[in-house]
């Protein structure tokens, strides 16, 4: 099973622990607001900005802090200006990471990024130093004791998915990033409610780390994952089960 794929699973159980540090709020909101700047606030006309009210709903933000954000986003209340910004870098063992930051001030970013690769066995790179070992895809993992594989796939496909891999406790549904949000909406309509869905950077190739770099890379990853101006993250590492199982991961 491939690092990439088994991230999902942990992202999955350290989300309540973010929710009650906070992080997770504040990672909605920048999306909530970021997305109504990009297409308006209108949710119903805005797919990526149904997904992240959709997504704050679900743990449990506050009405009132969701249409705040809206409004920031669309310029009808003042707020902090959030930009998207992608940073690319190496982790242990040479694999790429890539970076989706939503941040008011790149310098403090960028510093701190650089601060955390550095600290655990990385660095950060040039732009457009690793973005081409990946492909942009609409990414939907699904709890794999909800259906069948067939059952699912089936679903999947008439949803408009382009793929979709068994990864033993889940399904991973790949779309086109362009059909993302239909297939999300068609797998909901199935009644299904997938543990995670967004639009990834799906890594080609994979590189398997062992030994003492499992460690050094899952700290990485961490450590970038828990910064408040990370959105979201990719990597092409491997890792193998039993290698994930003894870091307690």
């Amino acid at each position: 099973m491939s690092g990439h794929s088994k991230w999902h699973t942990i992202k999955h159980k350290k989300g309540a622990l973010d929710a009650k540090r906070g992080k997770l709020f504040t990672k909605l909101i920048k999306e909530i607001s970021i997305s109504a700047r990009s297409g308006g606030g209108d949710v119903n006309g805005n797919a990526r900005l149904r997904k992240a009210v959709n997504d704050a709903k679900a743990g449990n933000m506050p009405n009132d802090t969701i249409d705040r954000a809206i409004k920031r986003g669309t310029g009808e209340l003042e707020g902090v200006h959030y930009e998207e910004v992608t940073y690319e870098g190496y982790g242990p063992g040479g694999v790429a990471v890539m970076v989706q930051t939503t941040t008011d001030n790149r310098n403090r970013t960028v510093s701190e990024l650089r601060h955390i690769f550095s600290k655990n066995g990385g660095n950060l790179g040039e732009s457009g130093s690793v973005a081409w070992m990946f492909n942009k895809k609409g990414q939907i993992i699904v709890d794999a004791a909800i259906k069948g594989e067939d059952a699912m796939l089936e679903i999947a496909l008439e949803a408009g998915a382009e793929d979709m891999r068994n990864e033993g406790e889940s399904y991973e549904i790949l779309t086109a990033s362009e059909d993302f949000h239909a297939v999300l909406d068609g797998v909901k309509a199935a009644g299904i409610e997938p543990v995670s869905a967004e639009i990834a950077m799906i890594p080609i190739n994979t590189i398997k780390l062992e030994g003492s770099l499992v460690n050094q890379m899952l700290k990485l990853y961490d450590a970038l994952d828990d910064h408040d101006d990370v959105q979201s993250l990719a990597s092409n590492f491997e890792i193998d089960d039993a290698a994930m199982e003894q870091t307690g991961a």
